[in-house]
């Protein structure tokens, strides 16, 4: 097997290209990659298929083109191999559904002893993960390689050839048939994710719709800004989505922007995949990439490299690309383009790529079989200072985003700890709360008992005064743990008839206070649709909030006001200032540490009259305070 390379210049092709070395050879194919107008691609074609009629030929536009060490884009490269044991079939296909075509293409190309399917797709329409799903589904084993065309990163209009017919959809194909060819694929990502992950929620092939709650376009706008989100695809390629599938990490350009928000990717996605947004690893390109083959294959014996790489590669470092190629062609000749998508075979799976450079090795050499380290004679390309600072604010980039995920995960870890004690606690509470119910219940039916047999006493006076503190401490906390399991089924109430009762149950604790209650309503009831549980809280907080805080000797009064459709219930007293009414409502504050209590009672209160549409307002001067709340919707 032997290659030659030829880049377009001003010479006439004739001149360019010694036909002669071909006359003579069997099985020749011509790789065209075409980095300009369609109309040069025609004329190439007219005179190839003259000069060589007997040749397999096939083309693709791109973004840019690859002769042996030299890079170069807007130019055609022509690559010329031949073959003394394999012969070469070829075949395209313009049907619209790009499964279909990958089922066609294998059908006809695929025999007994195919070695290797070339193929190039257009980069436009074509669904290129479904396009390898359908060569899969008549052959799973050939190995696939090529990749999607590329247009300059105009995403207009891409072309392919086969023989002199061009195409603007579809794919074309070559099948190498041998029982000598050798053939060895490898691939360089160098793509690494940064960043938090983030979930793919609607989506449908390779168009996605929402991820993480964000249209498309607003994420890319939210993580990389407003320029590059206005730009994309052209712009902001560099930074795809990367997913793992079949152990492989899989980068998914965006190769289309749509007025919706949506984008397209250059290969499906899938609801329920996790993403992360990826970057060039340049520290990990700049290294020798044919180090990363060895093991894969015996290189040494290589008599051609193919290489099909992404566009991202080149525009993410455009000065530096030539250093991850040229390794490559001091062994063997090399050729290639950059695509919008490079296809690849991994045990048995077919592959969209994006961001990789991909690689075939051929020939049909015999294998030497020499165990001298395989790569003694590479040379280590000399990097310029510029390329030595981009190594660094990679490094860099990479040892930061590593450190985040590490502390990202001790953190999760510890949230999940906090999270279960959280839960333990709760559940410990539950049980506690429920428990304690049973003694209290029995205290204050012993104490009815006795002073039903008995009379009054002061000592079990003082004792059924502490424990309607008590009970009132206990529906707190039973409200706090179990809120979120209180029926929220409201009732018909008579509030005033309600108010009455909680004053008549703790007319004793305020007495043991020195003070003592003034109910004054003008009505004979008031109907209110309202939640038993939190209207009791409502009311006990606030009753016994002011038997702690009103000043001996004095009166709180509790008052019933109906205006409209709206009811005041309200309770003032004279007490000290209230010194700071901002924190009053805050949970653990107490205007007097002194004074018993958690300082829970008026943040529940708070927390249950903004669930329910409960104005509060607060009042406090010199000696007084007055708290109102009102309830809309009086029957």
């Amino acid at each position: 097997m032997k290659t030659y390379n030829y880049t377009l210049n001003t010479k006439p092709l004739d001149e360019l290209i010694d036909f002669s070395l071909f006359k003579h050879e069997k099985n020749i194919l011509v790789q065209i990659f075409c980095g300009d107008k369609k109309n040069i691609l025609e004329e190439i074609l007219n005179i190839l298929t003259k000069q060589l009629p007997h040749a397999i030929c096939i083309g693709s536009s791109t973004d840019g083109e690859i002769n042996n060490a030299e890079i170069t884009t807007l130019k055609t490269v022509i690559s010329i191999s031949t073959f003394e044991r394999t012969t070469l079939k070829t075949i395209h296909i313009d049907e619209e559904d790009s499964f279909q075509n990958g089922v066609l293409l294998a059908q006809t190309l695929c025999c007994e002893n195919t070695k290797l399917l070339l193929t190039f797709t257009d980069g436009g329409t074509t669904n290129g993960e479904e396009f390898l799903n359908g060569i899969a589904s008549i052959n799973s084993s050939v190995l696939v390689s090529g990749g999607m065309a590329g247009d300059n990163a105009h995403f207009t209009q891409t072309f392919i050839s086969s023989q002199n017919n061009i195409l603007t959809r579809g794919s074309v194909g070559v099948s190498f048939n041998s029982d000598d060819l050798k053939v060895c694929n490898a691939y360089n990502f160098n793509w690494s994710p940064i960043g938090i992950e983030h979930e793919i929620e609607e989506v449908e092939g390779n168009r996605v719709y929402k991820i993480a709650g964000l249209t498309p376009l607003d994420f890319y706008e939210k993580y990389l800004g407003t320029y590059v989100a206005k730009s994309l695809p052209a712009t902001g390629i560099e930074f795809p989505l990367i997913v793992q599938k079949n152990n492989i990490p899989l980068a998914r350009a965006v190769i289309a922007k749509h007025e919706d928000g949506s984008l397209s990717f250059a290969g499906n996605l899938h609801k329920g995949d996790i993403v992360k947004l990826g970057f060039g690893n340049v520290e990990l390109m700049m290294n020798n990439p044919l180090k990363s083959l060895f093991n894969k294959c015996k290189i040494k014996n290589t008599e051609s490299f193919f290489i099909y790489a992404c566009m991202a590669r080149r525009r993410y470092m455009p000065n530096l690309i030539d250093v991850e190629i040229s390794p490559f062609s001091q062994i063997a000749t090399t050729a290639g383009f950059f695509t919008y998508g490079e296809f690849y075979h991994h045990h048995d799976h077919n592959e969209l790529l994006n961001q990789t450079l991909t690689v075939l090795a051929l020939s049909e050499k015999e294998i030497e079989n020499d165990d001298e380290d395989n790569d003694k004679e590479l040379k280590d390309t000399t990097l310029s200072d510029h390329a030595r600072s981009l190594q660094a604010l990679t490094h860099l980039i990479q040892q930061s985003s590593q450190d985040y995920n590490k502390q990202s995960k001790e953190l999760e870890i510890g949230n999940t700890y906090a999270q279960n004690l959280i839960t333990s606690q709760k559940q410990f509470l539950k049980y506690a709360i429920h428990e304690t119910n049973t003694p209290l219940s029995i205290i204050m039916g012993n104490i009815d008992m006795f002073e039903i047999q008995f009379g009054k006493n002061k000592y079990l006076t003082n004792i059924e005064i502490a424990m309607k503190n008590i009970f009132s401490i206990y529906d707190d906390l039973s409200y706090l743990v179990k809120k979120d399991q209180v029926n929220p089924a409201t009732h018909r109430i008579n509030i005033k008839d309600f108010v009455r009762s909680r004053i008549d149950f703790y007319t004793q604790t305020a007495i043991k206070f020195k003070s003592k209650f003034e109910f004054i309503c003008n009505f004979d009831e008031i109907i209110l649709n309202f939640n038993e549980i939190k209207l009791q809280r409502i009311v006990d907080n606030n009753l016994t909030n002011a038997i702690k805080y009103t000043l001996p000797n004095e009166t709180i009064y509790v008052i019933l006001r109906v205006s409209k459709n709206d009811c005041d219930f309200i309770i003032e007293s004279r007490s000290a200032q209230i010194l700071d009414p901002q924190k009053i409502f805050e949970e653990y504050y107490r205007e007097e540490v002194s004074k018993e209590g958690f300082g829970l009672g008026l943040n529940l209160v708070k927390r249950i009259c903004s669930e329910e549409n409960v104005g509060i307002k607060l009042e406090s001067g010199e000696n007084w305070a007055s708290f109102t709340y009102t309830f809309k919707g009086v029957l």
